[in-house]
């Protein structure tokens, strides 16, 4: 018959209960504890706040909390603690299923691993996409720190996300990236490859600074190309400059308004894309253009003198010049209207028989520009300054003459365009020499 029997000593009592076996030790120096096996028959008889220790799998116990509820657990020691891991609650699992949890968890810190701490990695993998790393990375560093952070944005968009992005970061291994790589090559070129890899090893290396879980799957050798292949030389040859200027007039609609002239603005200053592109009326003081440091690759202010034959857009207000929705927004349709007008191109070389247009890219035209400001006497420290460069030493420093000097450059190369579009106004020609007799 089940009961109780107290000893002399009033810390102990102990308890007779012939599905535990026996007497066992409920009340004393360790508390409310039992040492038995766990059955599902012991785990319904606990009280709230007693415990059973199981005597088969050391560190497997079950308690009844004073809630009600009845939990399995599994205690172990690491580095001189005692941490403690919920394997389920008595109704969810049963004491053969949490007995079997509990020497998985024996067998893992058997073999010198931390349970609790796997769990916690595959808890926060489990939460930890690829996706939710690149929002916090664009929005804590690329957005705050890196003029590029639109080009960054629309890699992930269109390149990483659709194929990987809700992977869990942890779960990444070198063949998802290689797959992807492999994709990107394959579909757009290696050059583009490159650069995704670029912007994506960055963000990997931003988190791994961040998180001491996180290895980064890129290793040294993915790249797809060498630098001195990924350097570009295109410039655009004399007739392709005529015939960019006739398809930037005869796009008829088919690209937005601003767009011919934000491609002529673009190439008659040498600036890069985001530059003219994000450029405001704020920032114009008569026919100087003074791009803040913030936008400029030097992180200086850069003083861009605009010519007569730069051809801004509307009358001054308080928006951007280069607009679809009256300056607003920034101008930002680059490929679809770029698709157009190389659309135009060829429709313009075929009928003047001559082959397709290589392939080129509006950055080109910025090497374009320098190519010809050289071509036109200027000086190539000029030429540098034209662009925005920083130039070293004692020429890098800022004197009066400097705008004078660029303003010159960009009036010459203003009118070395116009030679071009109108080659045969250009030609001077000489009374032939007479033959001497």
């Amino acid at each position: 018959m089940a009961g109780t029997r107290r000893l002399a000593d009033p810390l102990v009592q102990i308890r007779w209960s012939g599905g535990l076996g026996g007497y066992t030790l409920v009340h004393g120096f360790w508390g409310r504890q039992m040492r038995a096996k766990i059955t599902k028959r012991a785990v319904d008889a606990l009280q709230s706040g007693e415990n059973i220790s199981d005597t088969e799998v050391r560190g497997f116990r079950v308690r009844r909390l004073d809630s009600g509820v009845t939990v399995y657990e599994f205690r172990y020691s690491k580095d001189g603690q005692r941490p403690c891991m919920n394997l389920g609650h008595h109704g969810s699992i049963t004491p053969e299923q949490a007995r079997e949890l509990a020497k998985k968890r024996a067998g893992e810190v058997a073999a010198g691993k931390d349970p609790a701490e796997q769990r916690h990695v595959a808890k926060t993998a489990a939460s930890s996409t690829l996706n939710a790393l690149l929002d916090e990375f664009l929005a804590r560093h690329v957005r705050k720190n890196l003029r590029s952070a639109d080009e960054i944005e629309r890699a992930f968009r269109v390149y990483v996300r659709p194929h990987i992005g809700s992977r869990s970061i942890y779960a990444l291994r070198r063949r998802d990236i290689v797959q992807l790589l492999d994709k990107i090559e394959d579909e757009n070129g290696p050059v583009m490859c490159d650069r995704v890899l670029a912007h994506l090893r960055k963000a990997f290396n931003w988190q791994a600074t961040r998180d001491d879980q996180f290895n980064s799957p890129i290793v040294k050798g993915m790249a797809r190309t060498k630098p001195k292949d990924r350097a570009r030389k295109r410039i655009l040859d004399d007739q392709e400059i005529r015939d960019l200027w006739e398809a930037l007039g005869g796009l008829n609609g088919k690209a937005p308004a601003c767009f011919p002239a934000f491609v002529r603005t673009l190439f008659l200053t040498g600036t890069r894309l985001r530059m003219v592109s994000d450029m405001t009326w704020q920032e114009i003081e008569g026919r100087d253009w003074i791009v803040p440091g913030n936008r400029n690759k030097g992180g200086l202010e850069h003083l861009v003198p605009l010519t007569d034959t730069v051809p801004l857009i509307g009358s001054k207000h308080n928006g951007f010049v280069f607009s679809s929705d009256g300056g607003k927004t920034a101008f930002k349709g680059f490929s679809k209207a770029k698709a157009a007008l190389d659309a135009k191109l060829t429709e313009i070389r075929k009928r003047d028989g001559r082959p397709p247009m290589k392939h080129w890219t509006f950055h080109d035209l910025r090497r374009t520009a320098r190519s010809l400001l050289s071509r036109a006497g200027i000086a190539n420290d000029i030429a540098e300054r034209v662009l925005g460069h920083v130039i070293p030493g004692v020429r890098g420093v800022y004197d009066r003459h400097e705008y004078d000097e660029k303003k010159d450059a960009l009036e010459r190369l203003g009118a070395l365009v116009e030679r071009i579009l109108r080659p045969d106004d250009a030609v001077i020609r000489f009374p032939k020499a007479r033959k001497k007799r």
